[in-house]
């Protein structure tokens, strides 16, 4: 996501530091899982700030492979169901919860099929211009339907959520306004993560839209 070793590395201690602080103030074991999206998201960005530092090259191949696989994993693994399960937890309305268990169960399967992708099939980064792309040979005739899939469960629940609501009913205000900032932060990145076809093309998407990576050659 980052431009550089030293901003993921500076996103990752930062983004830590909060979810640290953020888990201090939770009050309730159900709002933990939530609060502790921003540690997850910072130790996701502190592993891209080693895989920078180890490409172009294979003088580090061991690191290279832990940092990207730690990378991909955060983001494809458990995104999808970490997302929608943290906020299943809070949610206290009945008929919500059950939407949400839904998407959960749904977030559960893709977590699955990227776990089975990153080890059935190859993944290499590379340093392209400010960015690293992952190109990879997931099977490309399921790449846009999971990409689709990838966001309706990490952005939906969202929501459908009446967490909000909740404001007013007894939550501490601070623990979930500050969970509320740092998961809406996190869902705005993790959907710049890459998600590459086999056809060795990479994309990324952010609040401008889809932009076609460099293909691999």
């Amino acid at each position: 996501m980052c431009f550089s070793p030293e901003a993921s590395f500076a996103g990752g201690v930062i983004i830590s530091a909060i979810g640290i602080a953020t888990i201090t103030k939770v009050h309730k074991p159900s709002q933990l899982v939530f609060a502790s999206i921003p540690l997850f998201f910072g130790i996701q960005q502190i592993a891209e700030g080693f895989l920078w530092m180890t490409l172009p090259g294979n003088d580090y191949i061991i690191t290279q492979k832990i940092s990207t696989y730690t990378f991909l994993i955060m983001a494809q693994v458990i995104w999808p169901s970490l997302i929608p399960v943290s906020i299943t937890l809070m949610e206290e309305n009945n008929k919500r919860k059950k939407i949400l268990w839904i998407l959960s169960g749904t977030g559960l399967f893709l977590s699955l099929y990227y776990a089975f992708c990153l080890l059935t099939f190859s993944v290499n980064p590379e340093i392209s211009g400010y960015h690293i792309l992952y190109t990879n040979s997931f099977p490309k005739s399921l790449s846009n339907p999971a990409f689709a899939v990838y966001l309706f469960v990490t952005i939906t629940p969202l929501f459908i959520s009446g967490i909000k609501k909740n404001l007013a009913d007894g939550y501490p205000y601070d623990t979930v306004v500050s969970c509320n900032c740092n998961i809406f932060q996190a869902v705005s990145h993790i959907c710049m993560v890459l998600f590459c076809g086999s056809d060795k093309r990479c994309y990324l998407l952010d609040t401008s839209g889809f932009k076609k990576g460099i293909p691999h050659n």
